[in-house]
This record gives C-alpha cells, sequence and structure tokens, in this order.
C-alpha cells in the first residue's frame, strides 16, 4: 500500500502539469500513468495568443516548456487567395508528446511514479483507494482523474458523460515542403476557407522544428469518403477544396502520414463526488478549431492545483462540498462557458448561409484587410523618407531634428 495526498491518474498533458505544481509546491503526490515517456500522438500541436500562453504562464512551468517549442513572431492571415494581413504572433509549435515529456521533466523529484494502470477507484469522504494492473495499492486523499478520453473509471464511479455534439469537427495534420524551393515565403500563415461549402473553416501552418506542420479543420461526418480522398491524395484534395490556397503557399507536397482525429464534445454531469475531481479531456472536450483546449486545460490545473487543493488539504476530510468548490469556481466556470460557446460560433460562422451568419464572415473578412492596410502604411511610413530626405524611424529622429535646428539658424 501507497500512501499519499493527492493520487493523479494519467500523464498527459493535465495530470502533468497537475504534479509538476503540486511537487513544486511541496505537496505530496503520486502520478499514476503506463508510459514512462509520453508516446506519440495526434492532439495539440500549437499554443499561440496572449491570453493562452498568460493562462500556462500561471502554472510556473512555462518558461521552461516553452524553450522546447518552436517560437515564431509573425503569422499571415490570408483568404480567396490573397494576403490580407502579416501579423504580430506568438506562437509555439511542437509535437504533442514532446511537449507533454517537457512537463514531465518539470516534475520534481519528491513526485512519485508509478508506471502502470489503475483498474479501480473506491471513494469516501476520507481516503480513496486506488487498485493498480501490477498489483499494487495506493491510498489517497483525493484522486484526480486525468486520464482523457478513457471512460473506464469514471463507468465504474457512475459518472455520467452527456454528449453535446458528436463528431463536432475532425483535426487533420501532416507534413507540408514547398516544391522546387527551399522554404516557404511564410514564417506561419493562417488561411480561411473560400465558402462554406467546402465544410473547411480555415488551415493552419506552422513550424515545429525544421519543418512545416498544418493543422487543417473539418467539419464533417467521420465516413465522409472526403477523408478517405484526403488520406489518400492529400495535395489533390486539399487543392481542390481550397483552389487559391496555392496562391500564398506556392506548390506543395505532403511529407508525412496524414493524422485525423473526430472530436465529440460532451461533458461529465454526475461527477461531484467525495475525494475525487475530474480535469481536462476527462471532465469536458473542446472543439480544437476553436483553439480553446489548452485553455480549459491550464484553467483547470492553475485553480484546482494553485487554488483548491492547498485549501482542501488544511482540513480534515474530502467531502462533496470541498470538491464542488472546483467545479463551482468562477474563473473555471467562465472558461468551460466561453471555450463551450466559440465552439459552436465558430462553426457557424463556418458553415452557416444565413444572413447573420454570412455578415459575420465577411465582417471578419473586412476587418482583416482593414487591419493588414493599417499595418502596411504604418511599416510605409517608417520606411518613408521626410522631406529633409532622412529616414522617419525613430533610430533617425535626433539626427533630422538636429538638422532642422542647423537649417533654421
Amino acid at each position: 500500500m501507497r500512501y499519499t495526498d493527492i493520487a493523479i491518474i494519467g500523464g498527459g498533458m493535465a495530470g502533468s502539469a497537475a504534479a509538476a505544481m503540486l511537487g513544486r509546491a511541496g505537496v505530496q503526490a503520486v502520478l499514476v500513468d503506463p508510459h514512462t515517456a509520453s508516446p506519440p500522438d495526434f492532439r495539440v500541436e500549437k499554443i499561440s495568443g496572449d491570453a493562452q500562453l498568460e493562462r500556462f504562464w500561471r502554472t510556473g512551468i512555462a518558461e521552461s516548456v516553452l524553450r522546447r517549442a518552436t517560437f515564431c513572431g509573425e503569422n499571415w492571415i490570408a483568404r480567396f487567395g490573397h494576403l490580407l494581413d502579416k501579423a504580430p504572433s506568438r506562437q509555439f509549435g511542437f509535437r504533442y508528446e514532446s511537449f507533454v515529456n517537457a512537463i514531465r521533466a518539470e516534475i520534481p523529484d519528491t513526485v512519485e511514479r508509478v508506471c502502470t494502470k489503475a483498474l479501480s477507484i473506491e471513494t469516501s469522504p476520507d481516503r480513496q483507494k486506488i487498485t493498480l494492473s501490477n498489483g499494487e495499492v495506493v491510498s489517497a486523499r483525493l484522486v484526480v482523474l486525468a486520464n482523457g478520453l478513457n471512460v473506464g473509471l469514471r463507468h465504474q464511479l457512475g459518472i455520467e458523460r452527456e454528449i453535446v455534439s458528436a463528431c463536432h469537427s475532425i483535426s487533420v495534420g501532416f507534413d507540408v515542403v514547398p516544391v522546387g524551393r527551399t522554404a516557404f515565403d511564410f514564417p506561419a500563415m493562417t488561411y480561411f476557407s473560400e465558402r462554406p461549402s467546402d465544410r473547411i473553416p480555415y488551415i493552419t501552418l506552422f513550424p515545429v522544428g525544421t519543418r512545416m506542420r498544418a493543422n487543417l479543420f473539418v467539419y464533417r461526418a467521420f465516413d465522409d469518403p472526403w477523408l478517405r480522398d484526403l488520406r489518400q491524395a492529400p495535395v489533390a484534395t486539399l487543392n481542390a477544396a481550397l483552389p487559391r490556397l496555392s496562391r500564398i503557399t506556392g506548390a506543395f507536397d505532403v511529407a508525412s502520414d496524414v493524422k485525423i482525429r473526430p472530436v465529440d464534445l460532451y461533458v461529465h454531469r454526475a461527477c461531484h463526488q467525495a475525494g475525487i475531481v475530474l480535469v481536462g479531456d476527462a471532465f469536458a472536450t473542446s472543439c480544437p478549431a476553436a483553439g480553446t483546449g489548452t485553455d480549459k486545460v491550464f484553467t483547470d490545473v492553475e485553480r484546482l492545483c494553485g487554488v483548491h487543493i492547498p485549501a482542501w488539504l488544511a482540513t480534515e476530510g474530502m467531502d462533496e462540498d470541498k470538491i464542488a468548490a472546483f467545479y463551482d469556481d468562477p474563473v473555471k466556470r467562465a472558461c468551460d462557458a466561453w471555450s463551450a460557446a466559440k465552439a459552436f460560433d465558430f462553426r457557424e460562422v463556418s458553415l452557416a448561409t444565413s444572413p447573420y451568419w454570412t455578415a459575420q464572415r465577411w465582417a471578419r473578412f473586412m476587418a482583416w484587410v482593414a487591419q493588414g492596410a493599417v499595418r502596411r502604411a504604418a511599416r510605409l511610413a517608417r520606411l518613408e523618407p521626410n522631406f529633409l530626405g532622412h529616414s522617419s524611424s525613430p533610430s533617425s529622429s535626433s539626427s533630422s531634428s538636429s538638422s532642422l535646428s542647423s537649417s533654421s539658424t
């Protein structure tokens, strides 16, 4: 029998981040996962945007982990075969397993790691018993269930999953290489759908190491023959769906297997049980096309490990009222509600043909055009010579002023 305060089941992004946070805070914890290192998996491959990065930063491990990702500071925005904007960007690309392993490297040695599966969980308001496949038993005050899409333990506990939207979206991942040249012109790019009938919200291309990675998002049934065509002839199928994409990318080829992952949106409702708490996808999934998955994971982990667990461990017991405080946390609830709303809004703005959603699409397009025009004008203004023949860049402003004074004198 192993005794601990916290038993974390699942060593993916959520479970590993929770183990790192708790270990750094001096909380006694055990991480249970069958893999010594995270195996290859097609899941999140990019973090971007100030808000998302800020959520990750609050876990206290972001700085070290992001050093192992590939940073890109500019993202091109394009649609209808036209470049709309070259937008400043803070995005980090990575392989999912590399990212998780980088998080695991931040877990202190004080956190025990048990490389096996959890077979069953018995809960109570005091201590929880986890039976492992290697014959061991772990006794913990609290179980953090972070085992993603694996539903077996949740079913044992009577925690019910409600499917909100079956096959809400499908994520497709592959590597691309330019044909006839050494590199693409863009550092990173997001190309938005040309028409709702494509059933494609966008494709994003971003660097991961020396490779250019593509993440394509589609709204189709999982048995749609189009996905089979995409797997068998990715370039031809993509060019047919987005015929003006190659105006921006130039000729390209696919240089890896095509990975396809459908996503059901679900949430677990009857999860207010003593002694156990669900985080990340174990609690509710998000839509990858909406890009809110890591927001949810890092919000869950930061609120649970930074706020609630320290408070819970300060008093005896681990009853339902304590657990409810996490699920009712206003920061978590706001993030969950925002993520769910964005999943459906993004699908509608991509597919719907009603006057309202058509106007929304054109409004976004015009906003990108205007933003790009303003940015181009600002760049030209910095490079354009002024009336004295000097550059108007900030670095030359002092020399311009001295010339004007000298001339006046």
